[in-house]
């Protein structure tokens, strides 16, 4: 619940506006004409139904079933709010199926059930399977859970999870084997109290005995105290399974030498007084929310070394069962899984435990600025946007369903697969392969100018991880050590990755007495040699290069683009090396888009715009795509005869003159560029087929708006810009550049000529 009104309202007014609820429905196929009609129902239909009646597995071949998951509730335990009823259970399953969407490219349909028997509710989910990949069933009351779950997964063939119960239990095992490796002890000699015995309390004790807890060593109260051997209140036989022979009787008893405590149950449940008589270093998930059974700095007081973890956002270590469901039912669907089962649920464990001990990745990094997340007390598992869960975890999934034999459709390629899922949320990976692959047949020497930049130094470890360059980084030795250290990064400067210090390095007389070698004929005296050389990074970069010592340079990511430009110029320029465009990929929803050029002709001239599609055809097709050219303009085949229009019909009829391997057609709109039907119908006889995917601008505004429009208002992803004419020698970003896109420049970069001419 919201801590105040404006929070509250703020909450409403998410889920009402811009139209009410969290979800919609979208088709997959056009529906455009009689034609689209006829295939999607009535007869074309019916072709797809045959197939299926004949083979019930091609259902997953002609509908969306096999992507299909139904978050199922009957709204008798939601959340902190207890019974409150299905209708008004909607909006946390309606947040479910968001979730299962936005992390793993699960369609979901969320469905409440006004049915409070157990057996009765297991009878209407199981009567849904012919719809659904998945069930995956969400706040039903202990016990009735474990009744429904178990009819259901009895009963159907497919996938049956309950995530209050496996989910949490999931998340809260691989908090539990971080925790345990952070404070030096094992699963096989600790003394664990848990508080709760519901559905979620019970479901973790099982999995941190599958873990290798001693069941004997697991001390489970509830409302009424120990549950004891012989104990006949409350009792239900999940409970008796953790029953113990002993005459002590409360919490504060029981909890004297306990290493682990887990409480699933309310607020304040545990007192410091008790944290106190816990083991040295103990381990506490108080997972109530939204209050815990003990607030953290309440039992670090008593406890300055304990490890602790909450359900809450605003501490460290919240477990949030985000962290699992998405990626666990995306690996039990993609191999077409049978149920999901302990081998399946023990590698969805280890996995987020992996995944939160290696380096944290930039785009998590990005979404929760300003917290430390290195692996240790307070980061144990990692953050629901970190997008490398769904390729490291549905992988294990997938992997573990195959070898316990519950896959109907095993995955012959595991890498090419985990690959496939990368590609889901690193949208340029796709695209950005063939050049990787062509950045491995050269180990290419690539130099940061802003090597303190915490991008960059994100980018470098992912360079070092992802390619064979060697990354070589302009900065201060103390502030990249320290910055490293702050992030979680492994790598180290000197060890890793070579510096070059502006303020004290071995060959700053090398380099100023180079660049002064260089202008000294246009105004350079030795003193601003001296100067540049100890205060502009981007001018040292550009000098190494020159020198050999570097094979290619990235800047940019601060400054503007044209500052950065006249240096690179100065020095790399010559009769052969000349910038003549800037040129960027778009990656869109529907495809790539390349535009060119954004930033270094403002208003090119024939020639030049001629120069700039030569070199944006080149580039184009060393991301495998085949170059389709448009030449923009307001202007519309000859409708206007100055301006821009003028321009780019001069270059094109300089294209003309030479034979080319490329189509290209202009000058036209923007619409009718990408609208080959529009094309047709203005200009019948046009040169080009289908929708272009070069666009050539005669004005750096038009192209740079353009850009930056596609990635904010569609979401486009940038690779680039790519400094064309300059031999890959030098690439200058700009400031939005993340550090994913600096590692895709550094592909760019890693390529040799010969690769792409």
């Amino acid at each position: 619940m919201s801590d105040t009104p404006s929070q509250r309202q703020a909450a409403l007014d998410y889920h009402e506006f811009p139209k009410p609820g969290k979800l919609e429905i979208k088709a997959t196929k056009p529906m455009a004409n009689g034609r689209d009609l006829s295939r999607a129902y009535s007869p074309g239909v019916a072709e797809a139904c045959i197939e299926i009646k004949q083979d019930a597995s091609s259902a997953e071949r002609y509908t969306a079933r096999g992507n299909l998951v139904a978050v199922v509730s009957n709204g008798t335990a939601v959340l902190g709010l207890g019974n409150i009823g299905a209708l008004a259970s909607k909006p946390v399953m309606e947040g479910k199926a968001v979730l299962f969407k936005k992390f793993a490219g699960i369609d979901c349909f969320d469905i409440e059930v006004d049915e409070q028997d157990p057996e009765k509710l297991a009878d209407i989910v199981c009567a849904l399977g012919p719809t659904f990949g998945a069930i995956n069933l969400e706040d039903i009351k202990a016990p009735d859970c474990f009744i429904v779950e178990k009819l259901c997964r009895e009963r159907m063939n497919i996938p049956v999870f309950h995530d209050d119960q496996h989910g949490t239990a999931i998340v809260v095992g691989a908090a539990a084997k971080n925790a345990l490796h952070v404070a030096g002890k094992s699963f096989g000699d600790i003394k664990i109290v848990s508080t709760g015995g519901g559905a979620a309390g019970i479901a973790c004790l099982n999995m941190l005995v599958k873990l290798g807890v001693k069941r004997e060593n697991i001390w489970l109260c509830d409302i009424h105290g120990l549950v004891y051997e012989g104990r006949t209140e409350d009792m239900n036989p999940q409970k008796a399974a953790f029953a113990q022979n002993s005459d002590l009787r409360t919490l504060d008893e029981v909890i004297d030498g306990a290493d682990l405590f887990l409480g699933l149950s309310g607020p304040n449940v545990l007192k410091s007084e008790m944290v106190a008589k816990m083991a040295d270093r103990p381990i506490i998930f108080a997972l109530a929310n939204p209050t815990p059974e003990i607030l953290p700095d309440v039992a670090r007081e008593v406890a300055p070394k304990a490890i602790i973890a909450t359900g809450r956002s605003d501490f460290p270590n919240q477990v949030n069962n985000v962290l699992c469901f998405p990626f666990i039912f995306r690996g039990a669907l993609d191999v077409g899984a049978t149920e999901i089962n302990d081998e399946m649920q023990i590698a969805c464990v280890d996995g987020i435990a992996e995944l939160a001990r290696a380096t944290t990745s930039a785009e998590a990094a990005a979404a929760y600025k300003g917290e430390q997340l290195t692996f240790g007390v307070d980061y144990l598992i990692p953050k629901p946007f970190d997008p490398r869960l769904v390729g490291v975890v549905s992988s294990s999934v997938a992997r573990a369903a195959m070898e316990s034999g519950v896959a109907k459709r095993p995955i012959e390629d595991m890498e090419a697969y985990k690959e496939k899922l990368n590609q889901t949320v690193f949208k340029s990976a796709l695209l950005m392969r063939p050049v990787f692959e062509a950045a491995t047949a050269a180990s290419r020497r690539i130099v940061y100018a802003e090597g303190e930049d915490e991008r960059v130094l994100r980018a470098a470890q992912a360079v070092l991880e992802e390619t064979t360059e060697t990354p070589i980084l302009i900065g201060r030795p103390e502030v990249i050590e320290a910055r490293c250290e702050r992030m979680g990064l492994s790598v180290r400067p000197g060890q890793d990755f070579q510096i070059v210090n502006p303020e004290n390095d071995p060959r700053y007389y090398d380099y100023w007495t180079s660049y002064h070698q260089l202008m000294q004929r246009r105004g350079v005296t030795p003193d601003l040699a001296k100067a540049i050389m100890r205060t502009n990074t981007t001018a040292i970069g550009a000098i190494m290069v020159h020198r050999g010592e570097a094979d290619s340079m990235i800047c940019g990511t601060f400054g503007e683009f044209r500052w950065h430009l006249n240096y690179v110029e100065q020095v790399l320029g010559n009769g052969d090396l000349r910038p003549h465009g800037a040129m960027s990929l778009m990656i869109l929803e529907d495809g790539p888009l390349f535009i060119a050029d954004t930033h270094v002709r403002q208003l090119p001239t024939p020639e030049e715009l001629a120069e700039i599609t030569i070199g944006a055809a080149r580039h184009a097709r060393r991301f495998g795509v085949e170059p389709k050219i448009a030449f923009c303009s307001q202007s519309q085949f000859g409708n206007q005869y100055e301006g821009s229009g003028k321009r780019l019909r001069d270059a094109l009829a300089l294209l003309d003159s030479e034979p080319r391997d490329f189509s290209y057609e202009g000058e036209m709109n923007l619409d009718t560029a990408l609208d080959p039907e529009l094309r047709q119908r203005i200009f019948p006889n046009s040169r080009l087929e289908g929708a272009a995917n070069v666009l050539i601008f005669a004005h750096a505004d038009a192209a740079s708006g353009v850009r930056n429009i596609l990635k904010m208002k569609a979401d486009g992803i940038e690779v680039g810009p790519i400094l064309m004419g300059m031999g890959n020698k030098a690439h200058i970003v700009t400031p939005s550049i993340t550090a994913r896109g600096l590692l895709n420049m550094a592909a760019i970069a890693g390529t040799p000529v010969a690769h792409y001419g």
